[in-house]
């Protein structure tokens, strides 16, 4: 019988193979995709119900929560920019929804198109005052964020008597709407949100315009040298405006899911979840400095979350180690994330 011989690997080839190596280990959410694996293992090792099958429904939907607004999150962070009012925009959202539709006795979709024009409008005020005034970004957004944090509580007080809205279960629209976007399935043995299918869309929708279109190309810029990308003709001022309406309209959408979840909404929520929005991105892949990070890769963020949120709880331990654990999490994907960075840009 004839032998079939191989040629060995010419030099080519292992260049090749070192050089696509590299480009896989310079991808910004190489470090949190390692993070996640020892998550689950660990988590897998020391918490029982964790291996059940019915438990990961449970883990996503808890990721979703955080999943969905990492998304904008982390597009504007990549444009070299952040919102700090991204959490308590979520609760106003639900809130104009909620409290429209129950003062005016509408059709709950009614509420829904006017919130969404809302969060659209203070999106597009986050974005115009920082080119306006080219006050950090911090600065611009954390004002929002006292301005939405106050509206929420006195607006629901004066309309509702309550600090949280009206009920809206029984009026027209309620169960299309909750069918949209807070319903579930079963796959299997698993209960899944809708929330986590809306949430893998938005993940592909998000990783396809960053790496795939022109405006993906601009955010990019725009958050490496913004005078630089002005100066090949990048439209900076109407891409870091359009990436604070992206946040809006995500802001928007969690709060629609907040809203039919639980028919009501309570004024206080949404005060620190900025900060998680933020951790996600970080751990994730994107950098502080803007110009560097993946949509992806804020996904992995969100589950290394939701992992750890629920571990902790079915380990049985102190919930209070889980605030420790997302300051660790946060230092060690910064240092990684800026070693990813030094090697992607030695190549």
């Amino acid at each position: 019988m004839a032998s079939t011989l191989t040629a060995p690997p010419t030099v080519d080839d292992r260049v090749s193979s070192r050089s696509l190596g590299a480009r896989l280990l310079s991808r910004p959410e190489v470090g949190s995709l390692v993070g996640a694996v020892v998550v689950l293992v660990f988590f897998l090792i020391v918490a029982p119900p964790f291996r059940e099958l019915a438990t990961t429904g449970t883990i996503l939907y808890q990721s979703a929560l955080i999943g969905v607004m990492a998304v904008p999150v982390a597009l504007l962070m990549i444009g070299g920019e952040f919102d700090l009012s991204a959490g308590v925009a979520v609760t106003t959202a639900g809130l104009t929804a909620g409290l429209f539709s129950y003062q005016f006795s509408t059709n709950v979709w009614v509420g829904v198109a006017v919130s969404l024009v809302v969060m659209i409008c203070i999106g597009a005020f986050n974005g115009w005052l920082l080119m306006r005034t080219g006050l950090p970004s911090f600065l611009v957004t954390l004002g929002t964020f006292f301005i939405l944090q106050g509206l929420n509580l006195g607006v629901t007080r004066v309309l509702s008597g309550t600090v949280s809205s009206n009920s809206i279960s029984d009026m027209d629209g309620f169960s299309s709407a909750q069918a949209v976007f807070a319903s579930e399935f079963k796959l299997g043995p698993l209960n899944v949100k809708i929330l986590v299918v809306w949430w893998i869309v938005f993940v592909a929708l998000g990783t396809w315009v960053l790496l795939k279109t022109k405006v993906g190309n601009w955010i990019f810029a725009v958050g490496g040298d913004a005078a630089a990308a002005r100066a090949v003709g990048v439209p900076v001022k109407r891409v870091k405006i359009g990436l604070f309406i992206t946040v809006g309209v995500f802001a928007w959408f969690s709060g629609m899911h907040l809203l039919f979840n639980q028919a009501v909404v309570q004024s206080g929520e949404g005060v620190g979840k900025e900060f998680i929005y933020i951790i996600a991105a970080v751990v994730g892949g994107c950098l502080l400095t803007g110009g560097y990070g993946s949509v992806v890769g804020s996904a992995i963020g969100a589950l290394i979350f939701g992992m750890t949120q629920l571990g902790v709880v079915y380990a049985g331990w102190n919930a209070d180690w889980f605030k420790a654990f997302l300051g660790v999490m946060l230092l060690l994907a910064t240092i990684v994330n800026l070693a990813v960075k030094r090697r992607a840009d030695l190549r």
